[in-house]
């Protein structure tokens, strides 16, 4: 890695499996850059059809949020279940 580039982690979890790549990006790249570059869209191709929600570190962000080095980029599935509505349900039984 050079004073020029920076390497980030990619992560999606499914219940059965986590998959993270590492990747290097110019200085200035952003999340959906990082996503991108990742080959993870390609390779779970039921994340690009969602709309796309991630965080750094567990922290919910933009795709044109702007990286730092060693950051852990997440790619959320969707919700099975709205929390909510599942503490209702649960709340009548």
């Amino acid at each position: 890695m050079d004073k020029l580039t920076i390497k980030v982690e990619v992560a999606y979890a499914l219940p059965e499996q986590q998959v993270v790549k590492c990747v290097e990006l110019p200085v200035g790249s952003t999340v959906g850059d990082a996503v991108h570059l990742s080959g993870l869209l390609e390779q779970f191709p039921e994340i690009a059809k969602a709309i796309l929600n991630v965080g750094i570190f567990g922290k919910v962000c933009a795709l044109d949020q702007r990286l730092n080095a060693l950051d852990r980029i997440e790619i959320y599935r969707p919700l099975i279940h709205d929390p909510k509505e599942a503490r209702r349900q649960r709340a009548k039984k």
